[in-house]
């Protein structure tokens, strides 16, 4: 899956939390969520100043949702739930939890969530 492909997957899939996505899907759809900030804060700082990040905001509460979704669809590939997702709201070791599970590789074969991501018309191999 490419950069592009990972945007407009979770762009269109804007907030379907049921299936699975696989870890290129996840990462650059978070690489492209990062870019997106930081070229937003730095046009805030260019037009507004360094106190008013409202280009920063938009960009953020736009892309909360999606950025949620994914992450519950990638949880759903390693054959947990959704509700994992929650765990990130443990300071540091959350967020560490849900690193090391996210760089896993997701389960082979349909689980409860679905069937594999490639088996759904992607003939790439399994990243």
């Amino acid at each position: 899956m490419t950069f592009q492909e990972a945007v407009r997957t979770c762009i269109q899939k804007y907030v379907q939390f049921s299936g699975r996505a696989r870890r290129p899907e996840y990462w650059w759809f978070a690489l492209f969520n990062f870019l997106g900030s930081i070229i937003s804060q730095m046009i805030d700082r260019l037009l507004f100043g360094p106190d008013v990040g409202v280009l920063a905001a938009i960009w953020g509460l736009a892309l909360l949702l999606p950025s949620i979704a994914v992450g519950v669809r990638r949880l759903h590939d390693l054959e947990k739930s959704g509700w994992w997702l929650l765990i990130a709201l443990i300071p540091i070791i959350g967020f560490l939890v849900l690193l090391y599970w996210f760089v896993q590789k997701g389960t082979e074969g349909p689980n409860r969530f679905g069937p594999e991501p490639r088996m759904v018309g992607d003939a790439s191999p399994r990243v």
